[in-house]
């Protein structure tokens, strides 16, 4: 999230109007993330947050609200839709098509331990088994086609070495189908800074999962790669303990199948190669913005590397 689009008090109160959630007390910017306009909103009956779209096609953004809706329906801590007085959850504000959602509480936890793994990889097959039943579909936005385009965007920013990493697994994956394995809604940017933790007497519990609007429908596999990259991971690697909570406790959820577990390795690496790719195209290819926050690319380029020499084995098969 970050602040590209400024919005003011001024200018908020009005189009609040449109709904029923009481009157304006705080307007404040969200810095972190990379891809739309953020604010923490707070009226005399809630806690919500607006989100104004800078590159989001507007006929694509109801996939990602009924989504949400559809998830919070079935009991997943997600952002819920607020709709407007006329009944749509989209609108428009400073010229870009506009959100409010529900905040949710909790704050994020950027060294989680593994019991906080096991918890993220449960609800992420829930979120599997939940989004089965959604009927919309639009394909992931950050598939092979994106990466073909973004890989061709920033090759001229990159050393001869990263042009070689990059084209080699460029053509790794062309070879690789996931078309067999079991497909659906994902989230498809589970990072550690998109969950919301809340601590009890029973240890850690999901207060929300947020920012669902790289979501599309895919491999069910790219998903959870996405997610033990990131939370799993070390400066050497992966932490052993962490990958077995995560995986174990999906696995108790929605098993494997012997095609994912002969497809694990190739999907860390594409995972991998998407987010080296976004930061990447991020850094070199900057927009302008308020607020904005840039994420090295060394990062995912080393991740990718390191999967590329070894990848931990996958329950099941």
């Amino acid at each position: 999230m970050s602040v590209f689009t400024p919005v003011t008090a001024d200018v908020l109160v009005p189009w609040l109007e449109q709904y029923a959630i009481g009157r304006l007390l705080m307007l404040e910017g969200i810095a972190t993330g990379v891809q739309n306009s953020n604010f923490f909103v707070t009226t005399t009956l809630g806690r919500y947050v607006l989100t104004l779209f800078e590159d989001i096609p507007r006929a694509g953004l109801p996939y990602y609200l009924h989504l949400m809706a559809h998830l919070a329906r079935h009991g997943l801590p997600v952002p819920a839709p607020i709709a407007n007085r006329d009944g749509e959850y989209l609108g428009t504000l400073a010229d870009k098509p506009a959100v409010l959602v529900s905040r949710l509480s909790g704050i994020a936890n950027m060294t989680p331990s593994p019991e906080h793994c096991a918890r993220v990889g449960a609800m992420l097959a829930g979120l599997h088994l939940a989004g089965a039943a959604y009927g919309r579909r639009q394909p992931n936005p950050r598939g092979l086609g994106w990466r073909e385009t973004t890989a061709a965007r920033v090759r001229p920013f990159l050393p001869a070495a990263e042009i070689t990493l990059l084209d080699d697994e460029l053509d790794f994956q062309r070879g690789f189908n996931a078309s067999s394995l079991p497909q659906g809604a994902i989230h498809a940017d589970l990072f550690r800074d998109n969950v919301l933790w809340v601590d009890t007497d029973m240890g850690p519990f999901i207060g929300g999962v947020i920012d669902f609007y790289f979501a599309g429908f895919d491999a069910l596999l790219f998903d959870v790669a996405v997610t033990v990259n990131d939370w799993c991971g070390t400066t050497d690697g992966l932490d052993a303990a962490r990958v077995h909570a995560l995986l174990a406790a999906y696995h108790e959820i929605r098993p494997f199948i012997a095609a994912e577990v002969e497809s694990w390795s190739a999907m860390l690496r594409a995972a991998a190669l998407r987010f080296w790719l976004s930061r990447a195209a991020d850094l070199h290819l900057p927009r302008d913005g308020e607020l904005v926050q840039v994420k090295n690319p060394d990062e995912f380029r080393d991740i990718l590397i390191q999967r590329r020499a070894h990848c931990p084995p996958l329950p099941g098969g």
